[in-house]
């Protein structure tokens, strides 16, 4: 099973514990691609991921099937050569947009996963990943907010979240759906740039059921849950926003236990991974 992940060095934590939620769930060789860059926004650096933190992971994935691996690439180059000008200071990091550069990267499969980083595989995802994705460029689920207020159609709930999307990087490179992307958040400024130029610029999208992305609440069914930000109502309006590696906030503000023994173990490799980088030091 393919799986891509991007972002910059802040994502580590994330990416662990996702890992980790595969790793516990998936029957077959994971092969986890990271995108990383080191990417700079005003007086801010994004500083790329560090090679000995892949090294580390995949020794983790190897342990359960040794025909696993991920591959660390850095594509700082290719972000700078056409970097996303007019959305370089959104609320959201410039490394949100790595994703849009997939299709430049020759070592990426046709067929391959990509999680956000506060995505949890819960149960076995191979149903998802398995759909045929002939004449599909993506397959998503609605986002739990867009959905209702962003519409290409007034009639038909089409706006996906795109934490959780199955890419068909062999028919995004014919379509040019990553190059159309990449240029709109170059000249456009938009509210979550990648997402809303995906669901703008998609032709063959595939709307998938809600469990493969469950971004509101824990049902019996959920495969992948992501942990966005979501609106209360109650006792007063306000928003949450937690993340799984903020284990408090897991447990006294969303009242989830479900995921301890991830938690618990990406604990334990966390300190693992720190105490070897401060002996190398």
């Amino acid at each position: 099973m393919n799986i891509l992940f991007c972002g910059d060095g802040n994502i580590a934590d994330g990416v662990l514990i996702s890992v980790l939620s595969l790793i516990k769930n998936v029957r077959e060789p994971l092969n986890v691609y990271i995108l990383t860059a080191t990417v700079t926004s005003g007086s801010t650096r994004f500083d790329a991921l560090k090679p000995q933190f892949a090294e580390f992971l995949e020794k983790q994935v190897k342990k359960e099937i040794a025909e696993s691996y991920v591959r660390l690439i850095d594509i700082t180059d290719l972000f700078s050569a056409d970097p996303p000008t007019a959305n370089m200071a959104t609320r959201f990091t410039p490394c949100c947009m790595l994703r849009l550069y997939a299709d430049l990267v020759p070592e990426l499969p046709d067929k391959i996963l990509y999680l956000d980083n506060d995505v949890i595989c819960r149960k076995d995802p191979s149903e998802f990943y398995g759909q045929d994705m002939e004449n599909t460029e993506l397959a998503g689920s609605l986002d739990y907010y867009g959905s209702w207020f962003f519409k290409n159609s007034f009639f038909e709930r089409d706006y996906l979240n795109s934490g959780v999307l199955l890419l068909n990087l062999r028919k995004i490179r014919t379509t040019e759906l990553f190059k159309k992307c990449r240029e709109r958040c170059r000249s456009t400024e938009m509210f979550m740039p990648d997402q809303s130029a995906i669901n703008k610029l998609t032709t063959y999208k595939r709307i998938c059921p809600r469990k493969f992305n469950e971004q509101r609440k824990l049902k019996k069914d959920t495969v992948f849950q992501h942990f966005t930000t979501s609106f209360r109502f109650f006792p007063w309006f306000h928003t949450v926003s937690v993340k799984p590696w903020n284990i408090d906030g897991m447990h006294n503000t969303l009242s989830i236990y479900e995921y301890d023994d991830i938690l618990c173990r990406y604990l334990e490799l966390k300190e693992a991974f720190l105490k070897k980088e401060t002996v190398n030091l």
